[in-house]
């Protein structure tokens, strides 16, 4: 993850320089210090663009979080030019230059800046100024926690109707296509029916409750092979249409897969890149490694020397039980196969 912290006098850019050092045991493996002129160049850190608002607008798009020490109203005129929406806005804090309060003031729960503030507050002696319903009662965070477990919130409204029935002490519901290991969360309860409540599938098929919120953990692997020159339109339509039949939703999907000799393959580089999802290649050998049981090709093995690509580029990229078997549609060219990591939901665990 990536984070930028802005400071504007010399005791803030020490502060800065601080906060920097804690910042890679959060997961932020890229932090910039970003100051004015004179004092970038005093404490050897990044000058602030001209305008500085080109700066905050970079940063607001490229980063996870955006740190600010100084006052929340520099924070809040910096960035709120940039907001989006809760789904997409980094997470934004503001420390005071003394280090005294770590204040989340945007993406508190999806963009994870309660957490981070959690973090930061006892690495610098300060006090955690977290304002959110949920967590000053003490209460389970359904976004905070889909986010922290990289699942799809399908409606951000449905999410507010599941934080205020359990701010008013109501009982929700929990339904899952996944086991549920230990202790559940105050007011949460395990159920068929019911006003309002939660489901964890790879799909929205179904909606248990008035007032379902669909969760969409990304654990699905996704295996392509396919012929030489076939368009995105035809990558696209295929998995579109075997997914659909197979009651997986793409959201689901973390990654594809497929066999080294299609790095290529532009048809296949441009649905990645349009899916926004990472491509890994894989040797005949790898593949050929693949633990499972998998249906055998003459052809394909000949072809490019494995007897399946698609199926065992999906277990290989790290699914662990196969969803979808080798699927094709009728001239189009195209394979499509889906695996699934484990996925046991705790709500104990801390990741």
């Amino acid at each position: 993850m990536k984070a930028a912290i802005y400071a504007y006098t010399a005791r803030g850019c020490r502060l800065a320089k601080n906060l920097k050092s804690f910042l890679p045991k959060a997961g932020y493996e890229s932090v910039d210090i970003k100051s004015t002129a004179k004092f970038a160049a005093e404490f050897s850190l990044s000058a602030f663009s001209e305008p500085a608002a080109k700066t905050y607008a970079e940063d607001f798009s490229a980063c996870d979080a955006l740190l600010f020490v100084g006052a929340c109203g520099i924070a809040l005129r910096s960035v709120a030019p940039c907001i989006k929406s809760k789904e997409k806005d980094p997470a934004v804090l503001v420390i005071d230059e003394q280090g005294n309060f770590v204040i989340p003031v945007l993406g508190g729960h999806i963009g994870g800046a309660n957490a981070l503030a959690r973090y930061l507050a006892p690495c610098l002696g300060a006090v955690a100024c977290v304002t959110t319903a949920t967590d000053v009662n003490g209460l389970f965070a359904v976004d905070e926690w889909a986010a922290r477990n990289a699942m799809v919130i399908d409606s951000l409204p449905a999410a507010k109707k599941v934080a205020a029935a359990l701010v008013a002490g109501e009982e929700v519901g929990l339904s899952a296509d996944f086991p549920v290991s230990g202790p559940l969360p105050k007011y949460i309860k395990i159920k068929d029916e019911g006003a309002v409540g939660f489901r964890v599938a790879l799909n929205t098929e179904k909606s248990p409750y008035s007032e379902t919120l669909h969760l969409l953990p990304k654990i699905v692997r996704l295996g392509i092979g396919c012929r030489r020159g076939v368009s995105v339109e035809q990558i696209e339509e295929t998995v579109e249409r075997v997914l659909a039949e197979a009651k997986i939703d793409l959201r689901t999907v973390k990654s594809i897969a497929s066999i080294d000799v299609k790095k290529d393959e532009a048809g296949l580089l441009a649905f990645a890149e349009k899916m926004s999802l990472p491509l890994h290649f894989y040797t005949k050998e790898e593949l050929q490694a693949a633990a499972g049981n998998f249906s055998a090709s003459a052809f394909v093995s000949a072809a490019v020397g494995v007897d399946n690509v698609c199926e065992r580029a999906a277990v290989r990229d790290g699914g662990e039980r196969l969803l979808l078997p080798k699927t094709s549609l009728a001239g189009l060219g195209v394979t499509v196969a889906a695996a699934a990591e484990d996925l046991l939901l705790d709500f104990t665990l801390k990741r």
